[in-house]
């Protein structure tokens, strides 16, 4: 029997939870976002909290494309994409925050703009938690060596929205990064709550491929040596494009290193929450700005690396334009072709998604819902008959594996260092 989905608790019990941490900012009295180690960053809800309205808000149960009431958007990238006015291809001027980056630093970079020159407070992002580092806490940064200590990708489960009290109380606009999931959240809450919306200075989201449970990054630090009872510093990638993934001691020596394409493709990836595999947006369809990898090419040795960065609203290419001018981006205006050509698992995966959500719902476990987020045509036409058959049967045998028709209470872990304490 296919769960009803009433509550907050329905969402994160069906494994429909991407744990953006919305529902925790406007309940802070009723719910608490705490760390799942299999399942990822989940809210805790106390008894007797009514939480059937934050379901509005909550990406989770669905989205449907914003209709921002614009023209001009690439018509041939809008069905597979969404709104897109300009995609550019580019880096960070200063080569100390293009070399931290995950690729070519972009976003880095139009955060530090945002406070050092266009008047923002400073940016709501993702961090190292300071006293178990493979974990994350959502921080704002208002200054240049804060932004340069965060830079990387954080590939364990994160909250953005958890915080957004610190949007609240600061005394100017704020930037806030994201996934795609954590924007589309924002976007939702900003309709009701007024206050906030004018205090964002704009939004840009990561491009994403999935979010992997904290027990993934446990994995990767022992396969690397490290001892997650100690407070290693951990990074998955940049110092270098794509960079590798790397554990170091308390003194900073490197105590193991894996390349990019292992971490995330042996290890990383076997660990995505469910949520991730049902999600029709990851290049992030409700931000002003999107930033991801070039991958359409080859990447040299040595290539200090490329972002590429797509303005999804007139507000963003201000932003774009502006950082450009000002010197903190070296980037230009490319053709719309480099974004499929980048990223053609994603186009895949909106197919595969389409076929795994109609196994889901055959099979009686909950899946969201989408408007205006096509994914039937590319089912068709992107994916062979072999990933066909696999989006059915390796979804059936998920039903099973991940347990979906059943409910799954979030287990808190709420040790130190020590996951096992």
């Amino acid at each position: 029997m296919r769960t009803k989905i009433t509550t907050i608790t329905d969402v994160a019990e069906s494994q429909l939870c991407a744990g953006c941490g919305a529902c925790g900012y406007l309940e802070p009295d009723g719910i608490e976002m705490v760390d799942d180690l299999y399942s990822g960053r989940r809210p805790v809800v106390s008894p007797g909290v009514d939480t059937a309205h934050l379901l509005e808000s909550c990406p989770g149960v669905g989205l449907s494309r914003p209709d921002t009431g614009e023209s001009g958007y690439i018509e041939e990238l809008y069905h597979a994409w969404g709104p897109i006015l300009t995609v550019y291809e580019g880096a960070a001027s200063d080569e100390a925050v293009r070399f931290a980056g995950s690729s070519g630093g972009a976003a880095t970079a139009l955060g530090l703009h945002s406070f050092e020159r266009d008047h923002a407070h400073g940016v709501l992002h993702i961090g190292a938690r300071a006293d178990v580092p493979w974990l994350n806490e959502t921080v704002l940064s208002t200054r240049r060596d804060e932004m340069l200590e965060r830079t990387g990708s954080r590939y364990a489960p994160a909250s953005p929205c958890d915080r957004l009290d610190l949007i609240d109380e600061a005394p100017g606009p704020c930037v806030f990064i994201g996934k795609p999931c954590d924007v589309a959240a924002l976007a939702k809450v900003r309709k009701r709550r007024p206050e906030l919306d004018a205090k964002i200075a704009f939004t840009v989201a990561i491009f994403c491929a999935g979010t992997p449970n904290a027990a993934g990054t446990l994995a990767l630090i022992e396969e690397l040596g490290g001892d997650p009872a100690k407070p290693v510093g951990l990074r998955y990638r940049g110092n270098g494009w794509p960079g590798e993934a790397t554990v170091t001691g308390s003194d900073g020596e490197i105590i193991g290193a894996m390349s990019y394409d292992e971490s995330w493709g042996r290890v990383l990836q076997a660990n995505r929450q469910w949520r991730c595999y049902v999600c029709m947006d990851h290049t992030g369809e409700y931000a002003d700005i999107s930033v991801g990898d070039p991958w359409y090419r080859e990447i040299e040795e040595g290539d200090p690396g490329q972002s590429l960065v797509l303005a999804r609203t007139p507000l963003g290419r201000k932003v774009i334009e502006q950082a450009r001018r000002d010197g903190y981006l070296d980037i230009a205006e490319t053709e719309a072709w480099k974004l499929p050509k980048s990223q053609p698992n994603l186009l895949a995966d909106r197919g595969a998604v389409w076929g795994r959500m109609a196994t889901t719902r055959l099979m009686g476990a909950a899946t969201p819902r989408y408007e205006n987020m096509p994914g039937f045509r590319y089912w068709i036409h992107e994916l062979g008959f072999k990933a066909k058959a696999q989006a059915f049967y390796g979804t059936a045998r998920r039903v099973f594996t991940k347990k979906l028709r059943k409910r799954h209470p979030v287990n808190p872990y709420r040790g130190g260092a020590d996951p096992k304490a």
